[in-house]
């Protein structure tokens, strides 16, 4: 395998959109990517999963999503329009084949696999924000006799029919998969241990992201003052179900603490007519009931936790403390990093849609690493123009 210009982590959308304006801007690429197929996460995800941003801001660089997909494309239309997106740039992943380690060499970035070692000046570590699936415990969680599964392994509604399933947090997963158990009949509860914010898929018969890019070089605090009242008229009071609005508006959410609002594709009304029941954070576990915060108890066959992904990349990139946080996560993404040649994309959420901001990182991240070769070369021909003039004594 000769070595490329950068190597790239990940054959999902970050990874497949570096790959193609990369190679777009004359730069050869490696991607590695340890599953068999692009947008492995994609697979994994739940049947009934529909992106909650519009087709139209959801393609990637130099590739729109088809019209004929859906409004809010499904999960199967996405692993598609990946696959396809992968052909039509002549994207070939390295597949079955994960980095283990990346570490600077000199000058040059080497990856470590099981198949040896590939080096080159630059490498972008792709990997997708939903590759660490976060499991919390509880006291007595070794007791409880119940199935625990994270969203992550939940796929239908299929093996729960017919038993009380406890859904754990009220994020986007977690309220899809309770409208999923809710629309077959399932005895569900949501567990909503704090405040939280909610917007609607489409606002004004304008997708919320359209709203949101609108308003995106305005202060947060501004834009939720000015969105506050139209939101509430749309939603109306979800505190009267049980809910407690956060005191921080969802753009001030997201920019200040990288959490996503809920977007609403029915899960309110599920819990307004009493399919879906509302619950205070967990406690403790029993063997067979769940002990809340707020002193009650209920028993439930199944737990599913809604309650996200924590990536810490400090064991794929030992001794480069530097561009990661005190969690493991890249400080800057779709930027250069403080280390020479290292790049990540698409590694927080966006207010903007994750896909679009990956394309956006993509794009820029393309234009800066070929500055950044371009010097390297600029800089090795100066050295090489030099060395030639000195004379031996």
């Amino acid at each position: 395998m000769a070595n490329p210009d950068a190597i790239i982590i990940g054959a999902g959308p970050a990874g497949l959109a570096c790959a193609a304006t990369m190679r777009g801007a004359g730069l050869t690429v490696t991607v590695f990517e340890k599953a068999g197929n692009v947008g492995s996460a994609w697979r994994r995800h739940y049947d009934r999963l529909h992106l909650h941003t519009d087709r139209s801001h959801s393609g990637l660089p130099g590739m729109d999503m088809p019209r004929a997909y859906s409004a809010y494309p499904s999960r199967l239309q996405v692993i598609e329009y990946l696959e396809s997106y992968a052909a039509r740039f002549d994207i070939r992943p390295v597949f079955g084949t994960e980095v283990s380690c990346l570490r600077r060499d000199g000058t040059q970035w080497c990856a470590q696999t099981a198949s040896g070692p590939l080096s080159a000046p630059v490498a972008v570590v792709a990997i997708g924000i939903a590759s660490a699936p976060y499991r919390p415990s509880w006291p007595g969680s070794e007791a409880y006799r119940g199935a625990i599964v994270h969203s992550s392994e939940y796929r239908n509604p299929a093996p729960y029919l017919g038993k009380r399933v406890l859904v754990v947090g009220m994020g986007n997963s977690g309220g899809e998969i309770a409208l999923d158990l809710a629309e077959a009949g399932v005895n569900v509860a949501l567990a909503v241990r704090g405040p939280v914010q909610i917007l609607p898929r489409d606002l004004l018969g304008l997708p919320i992201l359209t709203w949101t890019i609108l308003y995106q070089h305005l202060p947060a605090r501004l834009v939720d003052t000015i969105n506050a009242p139209i939101l509430r008229l749309a939603l109306g009071s979800f505190e009267k179900l049980g809910l407690r609005r956060a005191a921080k508006g969802p753009r001030q959410m997201i920019d200040e603490d990288g959490r996503v609002p809920m977007i609403d594709v029915g899960t309110l009304g599920k819990i307004r007519d009493g399919s879906i029941k509302v619950r205070r954070g967990i406690d403790r576990l029993t063997n067979d009931c769940v002990v809340f915060d707020d002193g009650k108890s209920e028993g439930f066959d199944a737990i599913v936790l809604a309650t996200g992904f924590r990536s810490d990349l400090r064991g794929l990139i030992p001794d480069m403390e530097s561009v990661f946080d005190a969690y493991g996560r890249p400080r800057v993404t779709g930027q250069a990093t403080d280390v020479p040649g290292l790049y990540f994309c698409g590694q927080t959420v966006s207010p903007t849609g994750q896909l679009r901001e990956i394309g956006l990182e993509a794009q820029r991240l393309a234009r800066d690493i070929g500055q950044y070769l371009a010097r390297r070369r600029e800089r090795r021909e100066r050295l090489r123009v030099k060395a030639a003039f000195v004379t031996p004594s």
